[in-house]
This record gives C-alpha cells, sequence and structure tokens, in this order.
C-alpha cells in the first residue's frame, strides 16, 4: 500500500518537473508539506549517496523509491516523505539545474492534500492477526478460525464480518455496537445456544443476518431490538421449538426469513407481528401438524410461502384466506396429504402454485377452479393417472402444467382446450402410449415439451408430434418410441422429413365379435350386450341409447370395461335399438341391436312389476285356475279321511256290545187327588220305540 501510493505521487511529479523545464524553482516547500512529510536530513555526503541511489534504481526500474525502512526508526509516512524531497533534488540536477542557486518555486497548495488523500485512511482499528481483511474492500473474513469469542480491534468502517464457522457459545448485548456501518454478519455454524436481548444493538444498517446451523431454542421478545434495516433473517438449522409472540415484532424492514429444519411444533398467533414488508417466508421440516393460518395473517405484504416437508394431512379450508398479496405458494412432500378440500384456497390471487411429491390421486379441480390468474401449475410425483377434457377450461391464463414423475395413463382430447395462452407441458417420466393433437387447443402455439420416459408407441397418433419436432424444445432427452418393434428405442430427432412404408401408420377399427342382434328380457330380468373390434390402436367400445345418448360406466344401463353393455331390473322403456361403435383414430365402426322386453300379467289382469318392491314387506299373492285346485285337492283329502275314519270307529264299537235294542218299558203312576186320601193311582206300563 505504501509503496504503490509513493510510485504514483512521484511519477506525477516527475511529469510536472519535465513540463517546467528550464523555470527556475525558488523557495522551499510550504510548511504544510514540511509538517506532513518532515523528515531529518541525512549530512550532504549521506545525502548523495542516498541521491545516486535513488537515481540508479530510477534508471533501473523507471519507477519511484521503495517506501522501505532506512535504518532510522521512522514512520512509515516520514520516510516516504523524506524521499520525495531526495528524488525531486535529484531530478532537478538530471534536468541541469542548480539545487544551491536555483531559486525555489512554492508547490501549489493542493498538492500535500493529494497526497494525503493517496494515504490509506484511518480505520478507526487494525485487522485482526486472525482475521483478513485484504480479500474484499471493508470486509473482515474470519471464517473456521476457532474463535471462542468475538476478536477485538475490528476496523469501524466494516461492512461485512463473516464469523462463521467457529465456537462462539454467546453473543452478549453491545459486543458488536462499535460497527455502526456493518450491512451483513454472519455468525453460522457457531454454538449459539442463547442471544441476549440487545444483542445487536447499534447496528441500525445490518441488512442480512445468517444464524444457521447452531443450538437457539427460544427467541423472545427483544432479541432483535436494534435492526431496523435487516431485510433477510436465517435461522435454518437451529434447535428452535416455539415462536413466542412479539418474537420479530422489531423487523419492520425484514422481507425474507428463513426458518427450516427446526424442531418447531407450535408458533403463536402473534408471532409475526411486526413484519409488515415480509415478501418471503420458508417454514420447511419442522414438526408442525398443521399450517399457523392465524399467524400468517399477520403477514399482509407475504408474496412467496414455501411450505416443505412437513407432516400434515390436510389444508383446512381458509387456512390462508387473509394472504391477499400472496402470489406463489409451494407444497412440497407432504406424504399425507391425498386431497385438497375445495375451499382450501379460498381468497387467494395466485400466479404459481406447486403442490409436489405428495398423495393427490387426481388434479384437484375444484380447489383449483377461481386461480384465474394461475400461470403456473405444478403436480409433479404425485400419483395422478389422468388428466380428464376441458376439466382446466376455468384457468384461462394458464401457461406451464408440470406432472412429471406422476402415473399418467391418458391425457384425454381437448384436455387443455380453453387455455389461449398454454406453451409448456412437462409429462416426463410417466406411463403415457400417446399424446394426441385433440389435446391442444393450438399444438403450433406449443414451446415446450417434456415427453421423454414414456413408453410411446409411434404410430400415426404421433404424427403431429413428428411434424413439429424441430420446433418444439424436448429438453436435454426427446421422446423416443417404445413400439412397434421396428423403430423400438429410436427417438423422434432420428427420423427423416420421408417416412419408409408401414411408419407411424394406424389401422382403422372393426367390428369383429358381437352378441345376438335381437336380445329378449321379460320385465324384471336383466340383458347383456357384446360387442368387440380390432384395430391398431386398440379401439374402444361405446354404446348408444335409442334415442342417441351416448351410455356410461355407472347406473342401471351401463357399459362394461370389456364393452359389454349391461341393463339390469329390465323396464318395458327400455325395448328398442341399442348401436354398438367401435373406432379408434384411423376410423370407426358400428352395429345395430334390439331389444324387446316382454310383459308379465297376473290372472286379474292387473299387471304387475315384479322389480318394484317394498324392503321388509312382502308383495302382493296371486292364484291362478291351477293353483285353486291344488289347494282344494290338498284339503278334501284329510276331510274324508277323517269322516271315514269316524264311522269306521262307531261300527267297531258296536259289535263289541252285542245286539242293539231299539225300545225300552217304563210303568207311569198317576198321582192322587189332593182330596181323595183313600184313592190310590193306576200303574201304567209303556214302551217307548
Amino acid at each position: 500500500m505504501w509503496r504503490g501510493c509513493c510510485r504514483l505521487i512521484l511519477i506525477w511529479f516527475k511529469k510536472r518537473e519535465r513540463e517546467r523545464k528550464g523555470e527556475m524553482l525558488s523557495g522551499s516547500l510550504p510548511l504544510s508539506w514540511r509538517s506532513s512529510c518532515s523528515s531529518s536530513n541525512s549530512s550532504s555526503g549521506r545525502q548523495a549517496g542516498g541521491q545516486r541511489a535513488v537515481g540508479s534504481e530510477a534508471h533501473r526500474g523507471g519507477a519511484g523509491p521503495r517506501c522501505s525502512s532506512n535504518g532510522m526508526g521512522l514512520p512509515a509516512t516520514d520516510r516516504c516523505s523524506a524521499q520525495l524531497d531526495t528524488t525531486l533534488q535529484l531530478l532537478r540536477i538530471e534536468e541541469g539545474m542548480d539545487a544551491a542557486t536555483a531559486p525555489k518555486q512554492a508547490w501549489p497548495p493542493w498538492c500535500p492534500l493529494l497526497f494525503l488523500l493517496l494515504l490509506p485512511g484511518g480505520s478507526g482499528g487494525s485487522c485482526p492477526a486472525v482475521c483478513d481483511c485484504t480479500s474484499q474492500p471493508r470486509a473482515v473474513l474470519c471464517a473456521h478460525r476457532r474463535l471462542e469469542a468475538v476478536p477485538g480491534g475490528l476496523p469501524l468502517d466494516t461492512e461485512l464480518l463473516d464469523l462463521s464457522g467457529n465456537r462462539l457459545w454467546g453473543l452478549q448485548r453491545g459486543m458488536l455496537s462499535r460497527l455502526g456501518l456493518l450491512q451483513e454478519l454472519d455468525l453460522s455454524y457457531n454454538q449459539l445456544s442463547t442471544l441476549e436481548p440487545g444483542a445487536f444493538h447499534g447496528l441500525q444498517n445490518l441488512l442480512t443476518l445468517r444464524l444457521q446451523g447452531n443450538r437457539l431454542r427460544i427467541l423472545g421478545p427483544g432479541v432483535f431490538s436494534g435492526l431496523s434495516a435487516l431485510t433477510l433473517l436465517d435461522l435454518r438449522l437451529n434447535q428452535i421449538v416455539l415462536f413466542l409472540d412479539g418474537a420479530f415484532g422489531e423487523l419492520g424492514s425484514l422481507q425474507q426469513l428463513e426458518v427450516g429444519d427446526n424442531h418447531l411444533v407450535f408458533v403463536a398467533p402473534g408471532a409475526f407481528a411486526g413484519l409488515a414488508k415480509l415478501s418471503t417466508l420458508t417454514l420447511e421440516r419442522c414438526n408442525l401438524s398443521t399450517v399457523p393460518g392465524l399467524a400468517l395473517t399477520r403477514l399482509p405484504a407475504l408474496v412467496a410461502l414455501r411450505l416443505r416437508e412437513l407432516d400434515i394431512g390436510r389444508l383446512p379450508a381458509g387456512a390462508l384466506q387473509g394472504l391477499r398479496q400472496l402470489t406463489e405458494l409451494e407444497i412440497h412432500h407432504w406424504p399425507s396429504l391425498e386431497a385438497l378440500d375445495p375451499g382450501s384456497l379460498v381468497g387467494l390471487n395466485l400466479s404459481s402454485l406447486a403442490i409436489t411429491r405428495c398423495n393427490l390421486s387426481s388434479v384437484p379441480f375444484q380447489a383449483l377452479h377461481h386461480l384465474s390468474f394461475l400461470r403456473v401449475l405444478d403436480l409433479s410425483q404425485n400419483p395422478i393417472s389422468a388428466i380428464p377434457a376441458r376439466r382446466l377450461t376455468p384457468l384461462v391464463r394458464l401457461q406451464e402444467l408440470r406432472l412429471s414423475g406422476a402415473c399418467l395413463t391418458s391425457i384425454a382430447a381437448h384436455a387443455f382446450h380453453g387455455l389461449t395462452a398454454f406453451h409448456l407441458l412437462d409429462v416426463a417420466d410417466n406411463a403415457l402410449q400417446t399424446l394426441e393433437e385433440t389435446a391442444f387447443p393450438s399444438p403450433d402455439k406449443l414451446v415446450t415439451l417434456r415427453l421423454s420416459g414414456n413408453p410411446l408407441t409411434c404410430d400415426c397418433r404421433l404424427l403431429w408430434l413428428l411434424r413439429l419436432r424441430r420446433h418444439l424444445d424436448f429438453g436435454t432427452s426427446p421422446p423416443a418410441c417404445a413400439g412397434p418393434q421396428h423403430v423400438q428405442g429410436k427417438n423422434l430427432r432420428e427420423f427423416s422429413d420421408i417416412l419408409p412404408p408401414g411408419h407411424f401408420t394406424c389401422k382403422p377399427a372393426l367390428i369383429r365379435k358381437s352378441g345376438p342382434r335381437w336380445v329378449i328380457a321379460e320385465e324384471g330380468g336383466n340383458a347383456i350386450f357384446s360387442c368387440s373390434g380390432d384395430g391398431d390402436p386398440a379401439p374402444t367400445v361405446s354404446w348408444m341409447r335409442p334415442q342417441g345418448a351416448w351410455l356410461g360406466r355407472a347406473g342401471r344401463v351401463r357399459v362394461l370395461e370389456d364393452g359389454t353393455l349391461e341393463i339390469r331390473s329390465v323396464r318395458l322403456r327400455d325395448r328398442g335399438a341399442y348401436v354398438c361403435v367401435v373406432s379408434n383414430v384411423a376410423g370407426n365402426d358400428s352395429l345395430r341391436t334390439w331389444l324387446e322386453v316382454t310383459q308379465v300379467e297376473p290372472p286379474n289382469g292387473t299387471l304387475s312389476n315384479s322389480n318394484i318392491t317394498t324392503p321388509g314387506i312382502p308383495g302382493p299373492f296371486f292364484l291362478d285356475s291351477r293353483g285353486v285346485a291344488m289347494v282344494l285337492a290338498v284339503g278334501f283329502l284329510p276331510f274324508l279321511t277323517s269322516v271315514t275314519l269316524c264311522f269306521g270307529l262307531i261300527a267297531l264299537w258296536s259289535k263289541g256290545k252285542g245286539r242293539v235294542k231299539h225300545h225300552m218299558t217304563f210303568d207311569f203312576v198317576a198321582p192322587r187327588p189332593s182330596g181323595d186320601k183313600n184313592s190310590g193311582g193306576n200303574r201304567v206300563t209303556a214302551k217307548l220305540f
């Protein structure tokens, strides 16, 4: 540093002296110069020797003298000033001037000032011996020096102080208060377990504070007092258990807060109070079991929220409703999250949403339908198997959809219709066999398409992709064919513009097998129609009602997975024609069948429907003539048998008693009159037959 200053000044003076060639120099150095660059003159002999030495050095290197020690113990500034006087005298001799008789000219008054400005300014402190102060301007680097305390003697103009990777165990109040110009402080990877209130007092210009990798457990109120200008706070890799109310109340200018890899189990509702300018919050790898919605509502300026690797199984409805400015939401690695509540994103106006590495089995359309300003949707690494048609239409501004590493087997036709700005699709590493052109509203507007890692069948359905292969960005790995066998393993960029015969072709669908074309079923019974077809690619089987409506896979009348039409509990209105349609991308074929329904009539002419019953109540009972005859026959035979048995028993009883008498004799005596005592009654003998 001293050597450079001296050389610059000497070069300037030498040039100045040469410009003044021929002029007489008179006078002596001003008092201000002598006071700043005073030195004790040596004897004339020594001075001459010094002049010769300096002159020889100037001739050799063309540079000024070195500001090295002359063995007299002079300060560096005095030594440099003495050599300046010596060099000036040498210059005068070289130019043919008589230093003894020539008058001296006063130096301009700004020369001493220039010299003082070029000298290193006072920093109010020297660099500690264990630190590095030369790698960066106004930076003191003391990383990995095994320090157990903050070193003393730090320069007052320090703007960057790196104390990371040491053994600091505590930070007391006022320890760094002298560093009022400090802007970045790195205390990461130490052994800090406590921070006293006011530990950062006096650091009113500090912008960045890094405390990750320590042993902090609880952050109470007042710890960050005095950090009114702080914009970034990193608290990762600590042992923080909870955030108390008002823990960050003094950080009114904080914009980014990193909280990850902690034991955090609870965030008080008022923990984030006072963070009026916080725009980015990261909560990751903690022990939170619920989203701290009440605490998050205290962040009116929050723009980006990242919730990563948390054991949370549900995002409740309205949990983020108060974050009106939130535009970026990231939910990453929630293994227990299987679905989003329909109202979980109510009140948000997101432009970027990422729900990755969770357990979603389908795209949460109901939770997303109101996000009309959404531009980026990332659902990668979820077990999502299909993207149905036209369900993304409410997301009119969607530009990018990422579904890599999922379980996609199909993307329906018209899946992305209504998305006029759609230009990026990432479905790499899935199970797609094809991707049809009809899925996109404007395939020519597609810019980026990631399809690698899918078992694609290179037939006529991928001709559009072959046509656009030179304009699409496939990334580092273009899509490759998994079949047919003659193109297996070949990526799309390897095909020429003129295809050989048999490449990227399809066979139209044809009906090969079908059941009876006329089916008769009783009312209340079941009816089954079978139909199948062949083609390349394999065709799909669909059925139409007689009125022309397509039949679905649920209900009383449904189409089974193998293409069979099943009608359960046949009704009269089911009679009529049914059309089987076998179709693929190359064509279709159809077959008409007929269902006839027979009606069941009771004896009294009343129609009955055996399918309409009430649970727990038996249906009506009807008898025909045959049934009546059977009932009478079954009842008469026991009656006749009982009568015959009675007569037989009477006959046996009569025979056992002997002859039966059919008359009886008895005597009758008439009573006497009441007045005649002597008269008696006459005896009468009578026989009764």
